[in-house]
């Protein structure tokens, strides 16, 4: 069986909360890319809202596109 693929994970902040449940975040190291909930996240109806702190995880292939998996306090 294949092993999974690391994920990257970064550090960030919504900028802007887009349709779809998808929203612009600034990563801390200067990047801007687009990310959406994680299942559980949805799940447990935690809400994001422009000015959050949060982790997302993003593929090493796709660098664009990140799973948000943590909303910091």
């Amino acid at each position: 069986m294949p092993e999974k693929e690391e994920k990257v994970e970064f550090e960030g902040e919504i900028i802007e909360a887009l349709r779809n449940g998808q929203f612009r975040i600034a990563l801390d190291n200067g990047h801007e890319t687009l990310g959406y909930l994680a299942g559980k996240m949805r799940r447990f109806r935690i809400r994001i809202l422009p000015g959050d702190r949060i982790k997302v995880e993003l593929s090493p292939y796709d660098l664009t596109r990140g799973r948000i998996v943590y909303r910091y306090r």
